[in-house]
């Protein structure tokens, strides 16, 4: 049998190169300058207005590629089995179709070179799926090179390629300069002193906050690069329930970029959602030598990280600014030349970045608020950042002031993917062992529930890797062995070790904890004072005999050693995930057999998983008594939570089964559009799981179930929808159509737009919906309402896909002749009266001209 290595190299390049040529659109000369980048999905044949191959090509070029290997190894001699092949064939085509994903520039593509590129293609491409042995495994790797090889040997042979590395380095250059007039702008007249210290002081910046502690790895690879381990996250504006218009800021940034727009923001998140991260990078950034990060806002100003935990103190002043340095501790402190701060700000050269307003104590906070005022009055022009997590103070509460209010989105599934992906190249984890955890993130709702910030995801990463791949099935097997992670392996990690007779067994972490979990649960509470904790603590020491080491002491130990406790804030505790304070609580309550207390609660969302968590702890009597409680009940609410926990329960009598099951089938399938939408509201993702289709089911049954995991609006949701992307009804392809602005745009457009078949009305309000659509090769009926620009339209339309067209503004002065440039369409419908001079300047082969005011809307997209 032939070395499978050796295939690709035995696959001629005469018969590869034609095969990669198909991928691509052929393209004319010119260094093709537009104002976006040009990246690779752009030029490729199967996608674009200049499609001239199938998805289902595509799969015919991998199936090529396959052949010719497995013929150019011989008669006799072919490394896998028919089956095998297929599997390499369709992980292969999958992997090509990721040309038309990708962000990467066909100049950046080539400096990549074939190995980096292939591994950029593979990212995003979950290979368990197609079950391929070691075999074939090597086929799809050596093939997936080979095509990368003459991918990029065809980007270099581009007409465009060399105009384009020019142009380039022309931008690059260009960029320079700006950064360099910018720099010479801001920095003032400087003393060689001050000069001096600032060097220090940049170098202090870089050493005390460009790392990040990770845990979940062996000891001695916890410390990560901040560069290396920086996750770029979003940050979000209210909406406000505003519909915005084409052209219009859009709701979504990078956090990075918060600064850039605004002098002064105020950024809510939740704890662990990457603040304080957010702050290091920005401190690192800021100081940091290069003008290269593409943020000229920072170039030539000066940081000063300041954590309200370690500045707010009792009974002492708010520090001025040249006691910034003292009080968080810098050990340059000392050397800064009298004044220096004071210069620096006066100049307007600060970055101040006001971190964790949550970890002071209430009666503080209105004094920081004072605090920040009189700063901003008396140096004004300086950047300013201040965090808090979203429930420490009410909405605006630094509007006053100035402050423009953002929210720190949590880690999407893009961030949780890189990730996973760099902590198992930090771990020096095989990357399969890599892929198949994200695969297993991606399609479990409890993997997704705890990948939510970095300590999680490093804790999944660790328990994933130590058990060999195999995590737990169900949820309560999960989540304990992620408690014996946490509670256990962390302390090693750390190297910590608690003082003589201090040293807390597990079972006893656990009994604590649980008891201060259901606490907070039964009082609705998110957190609990220091005060409250101890009194809890205290009079569980006598059963557990602990009464020698204290209150105080236990406190102390749980807090430190547990990795679920933290002090948010001065004087207050709480849990560091939700998750484990619902299954601790859940424990507890079944211990306690307060099982109406949990049914009684079942209207309330945040009982959810306590309540599931308790059938799964629970004796199988005892869930019966609750399935059945919640059954009788007769609401979805109660109807769905029964049905999902039977899959909770270890043991369930059928009569008590069958209870469950009719209560489900009066509501699931929905009848209606109200009754999904109130299925919806009453299950949100518990819903998705108990929702039949696509196969077997009518069409109205099927669009009912779309409807419903529309109002879900969740990722599971999306997960769930892409499911019925080609169904053959043309109800249930225009409710996805429509659904599109309730997801993340982008994301659906990829994930179900580009698969159907029947293309009703999209609605459209910004231009980066329509290079979303682009992306896709266009669309056939857009709605566009809000105002818009005629070049955005003309520019990012494909003329040779449209054919109806919804203005639903006011025409622009330009009037209605640019319409002229789109050849296929057949239908206009305008907003309101138009005159008829620009009536006139309909084309003439547009079939259907009417104003919105005689039409019926409910075809457009609404």
């Amino acid at each position: 049998m032939v070395d499978v290595t050796a295939l690709g190299a035995r696959v001629a390049s005469s018969a590869v190169a034609p095969l990669v040529r198909r991928l691509f659109v052929r393209d004319g000369p010119g260094a093709g300058l537009v104002d976006r980048p040009v990246r690779i999905s752009a030029l490729v044949s199967f996608r674009g207005e200049k499609r001239t191959v199938s998805p289902k090509d595509v799969e015919k070029i991998a199936g090529e590629l396959v052949r010719r290997a497995l013929t150019a190894a011989g008669p006799g001699e072919e490394p896998v089995d028919a089956a095998e092949a297929t599997a390499v064939k369709d992980a292969l085509a999958r992997t090509l179709a990721r040309l038309g994903e990708i962000t990467v520039e066909d100049y950046e593509a080539v400096g990549l070179g074939p190995e980096r590129f292939a591994r950029e293609l593979r990212t995003g491409v979950p290979l368990s799926p197609y079950g391929l042995g070691e075999s074939g495994l090597l086929l799809y790797e050596r093939l997936l090179h080979t095509a990368s090889l003459h991918i990029l040997n065809f980007l270099t042979q581009r007409s465009t390629y060399v105009a384009r590395q020019q142009t380039v380095q022309t931008q690059q250059l260009a960029r320079l300069v700006q950064a360099v007039d910018v720099l010479l702008e801001r920095l003032p007249s400087q003393s060689a002193e001050d000069a001096g210290f600032e060097e220090r002081y940049a170098d202090h910046i870089a050493a005390r906050h460009g790392t990040l502690t990770i845990y979940g790895l062996d000891a001695g690879t916890r410390e990560w690069p901040l560069d290396t381990a920086y996750l770029s996250l979003a940050a979000t504006r209210a909406r406000h329930g505003r519909q915005e218009p084409v052209g219009a800021e859009r709701l979504r940034l990078s956090a990075e970029q918060v600064l850039a727009g605004h002098d002064q923001v105020f950024l809510r998140g939740v704890a662990g959602s990457g603040k304080t991260t957010l702050v290091q990078w920005l401190a690192v950034t800021t100081s940091s030598r290069s003008y290269d990060h593409g943020l000229p806002h920072l170039i030539g100003r000066v940081p000063f990280v300041l954590p309200m935990r370690r500045i707010v103190r009792p009974g002492a002043e708010l520090p001025v600014p040249g006691d910034f340095l003292r009080a968080v501790g810098a050990p340059v402190a000392g050397e800064q030349p009298p004044g220096w701060v004071e210069r620096v700000l006066r100049a307007r050269r600060g970055v101040l970045l006001v971190d964790g307003i949550d970890e002071i104590a209430d009666d503080r906070r209105a004094t920081v608020r004072r605090w920040l005022r009189e700063l901003v009055r008396v140096f004004p022009g300086n950047l300013w950042l201040v965090t808090s997590r979203p429930s420490a103070v009410p909405q605006d509460w630094l509007a006053a002031e100035g402050f423009h209010e953002l929210d720190l989105a949590p880690m999407g599934r893009a961030e949780v993917d890189t990730f996973i992906r760099r902590w198992h190249r930090a771990a020096g984890a095989e990357e399969s062992v890599g892929v198949a955890l994200r695969h297993s993130v991606r399609t479990s709702s409890e993997l997704n529930r705890l990948a939510t910030n970095p300590l999680m995801c490093g804790m999944l990463c660790a328990l994933h890797r130590d058990r060999r791949g195999f995590l737990p099935q169900d949820r309560r097997s999960l989540y304990e062995a992620a408690l014996t992670m946490l509670l256990e392996r962390r302390d090693r990690e750390r190297e910590l070790h608690a003082p003589a007779g201090t040293a807390l067994p597990y079972t006893t972490q656990v009994q604590l904890l649980q008891k201060l979990a259901w606490w907070l649960i039964r009082n609705g509470r998110a957190e609990m004072d220091r005060a409250e904790a101890l009194q809890i603590i205290g009079r569980a020491l006598p059963a557990l005999n602990l009464s020698a080491v204290g209150g105080e002491g236990v406190y102390d130990a749980l807090l430190l050693r547990s990795g679920l406790l933290r002090e948010p804030a001065e004087g207050r505790v709480d849990f560091l995930h939700r998750t484990f304070q619902d299954y601790l609580g859940a424990r507890l309550a079944v211990q306690e057999m307060d099982f109406d207390l949990l049914v009684d609660n079942a209207h309330r969302d945040e009982w959810e998983d306590v309540i599931l968590l308790a059938v799964a702890h629970a004796r199988p009597k005892e869930a019966e008594h609750m399935l059945r409680r919640l059954a009788d009940q007769g609401t979805p609410r109660g109807s769905l939570l029964a049905a999902a926990g039977l899959r909770y329960a270890a043991e369930v009598e059928p009569v008590v089964r069958e209870r469950v099951e009719e209560g489900l089938a009066a509501h699931v399938p929905p009848a209606g559009l109200a009754a999904a939408q109130e299925v919806a509201r009453a299950g949100g993702d518990l819903v998705l799981g108990m929702l039949p289709g696509p196969d077997g089911i009518e069409d109205r049954t099927a669009y009912m179930t779309v409807q419903t995991a529309i109002e879900v609006g969740s990722e599971a949701a999306l997960h769930f929808l892409t499911r019925f992307r080609d169904h053959p009804s043309e109800d249930v392809q225009r409710a996805l159509a429509g659904a599109w602005d309730q997801f993340d745009r982008a994301r659906y457009a990829h994930e179900i737009l580009a698969h159907l078949s029947y293309q009703s009305y999209l609605m459209v309000t910004t231009p980066d919906d329509l290079r979303t659509l682009h992306s896709l090769g266009g669309w056939q009926r857009l709605t566009i309402r809000g105002a818009y620009r005629v070049e955005d339209l003309t520019a990012l339309i494909v003329p040779e896909q449209l054919t109806h067209l919804a203005l639903e503004a006011p025409h622009p002065v330009e009037g209605l002749s640019w319409l002229s440039a789109f050849p296929r369409l057949t239908s206009v419908y305008v907003g309101g009266e138009v005159d008829g001079s620009v009536a006139g300047q309909i084309p003439a082969w547009v079939e259907e001209f009417e104003t919105l005011a005689t039409v019926d809307r409910t075809h457009l997209g609404e």
